[in-house]
């Protein structure tokens, strides 16, 4: 019974490594060799063995098979990984199928460390974010410099600091293209110094900056959390502006920007109403969908779609202008 598994086994391994060779008898070393000389072996052995030095037909066709099983046992045992999962064969030759586990994941696996493609992956998201938020600032940039509104705002300011001057006398020393540039200027820094644009790029806001300050966030949001608990849920203290602005918009299901750009309008509302009482906002909520349906319904655009949805139903698709 065991040599007939001995057999099958043979048969089976036929496939791995260096199939029914031993790899240590074809690069003539032994399993105490060290990697150095087992790469002098193979370097010896390659050479005398390499197809081209072979003009025969029969011992070129033989010289190159010898080449072959000679550059797969070397593969084999010069990877420390490799020739340790080929060590384990030698000593557990019935663990058939553990063996051809051992040897497809080394031969499948990606010959990059993985350690370096999580590093270049980081590395570009990193890339790609400060580049996309740099974008985004400057359009916005460029948005509020060709708005008159802000324009003649920003002018006012300038002239106000000292770093405009508009004299006609001093304007004739410089030609109109200068002049342009140097009010262009102006303006753009004054509307960086002194507008709240949303999205102004920082290091701090690029993945790398925020992998390496995890630790730190998380530790300040569970110092934030017990504070929050201590104070408010133990002690019974008041709630400050802030705290109920945090209460309005967590029942607003907005991000912090989102909430931000609410309130340069709505802030006095919010807190006049006192929507950080949970009835009170749901009392505020139902009535801005009530307002929001009535204006709808006093839409134009949205009376002739409800008028198409009444004569046609609703899911057909028509191309009919006339």
């Amino acid at each position: 019974m065991s040599c007939l598994f001995a057999v099958g086994c043979d048969a089976l391994l036929e496939g791995l490594y260096c199939g029914k060779e031993n790899c240590y008898d074809v690069l003539e070393c032994t399993r105490e060799s060290t990697k150095a000389e087992i790469s002098r072996k193979y370097r010896q052995l390659a050479k005398q063995y390499h197809p081209d030095k072979h003009r025969d037909p029969e011992a070129k066709a033989k010289a190159e098979e010898t080449f072959k099983l000679l550059a797969t046992a070397y593969e084999i045992l010069k990877d420390e990984e490799s020739r340790t999962d080929y060590d384990y064969m030698l000593d557990n030759p019935e663990e058939v199928y553990r063996h051809y586990y051992r040897y497809y994941r080394h031969r499948m696996a990606p010959k990059v460390d993985v350690r370096i493609v999580i590093v270049v992956t980081i590395s570009i998201i990193s890339g790609i974010q400060y580049f996309s938020a740099q974008q985004k600032y400057e359009s916005a940039i460029r948005y509020l410099v060709s708005q008159p509104k802000y324009r003649n705002r920003a002018l006012d300011m300038a002239k106000s600091q000292g770093i405009y001057d508009d004299n006609p006398k001093k304007a004739k020393k410089k030609s109109k293209a200068e002049l342009k540039e140097e009010t262009e200027q102006v303006i753009r820094k004054v509307i960086e110094e002194n507008m709240d644009i949303r999205g102004r790029p920082t290091i701090k806001d690029i993945l790398w900056i925020q992998l390496i300050l995890l630790p730190y966030t998380i530790g300040a949001y569970f110092v934030w959390q017990a504070k929050w608990i201590w104070k408010f849920n133990i002690k019974k203290e008041e709630y400050g502006e802030e705290e109920k602005l945090y209460i309005i918009r967590r029942y607003m299901k907005l991000g912090a920007l989102q909430f931000d750009s609410l309130l340069l309008d709505n802030k006095d509302e919010f807190l006049s109403k006192e929507l950080w009482i949970k009835p009170n906002f749901d009392e505020w909520k139902a009535e801005k969908e009530e307002e929001l349906k009535r204006r709808m319904a006093e839409n134009a655009k949205y009376k002739a779609y409800r008028r198409y949805l009444r004569t046609h139903g609703e899911g057909r698709i028509t191309f009919d202008d006339s």
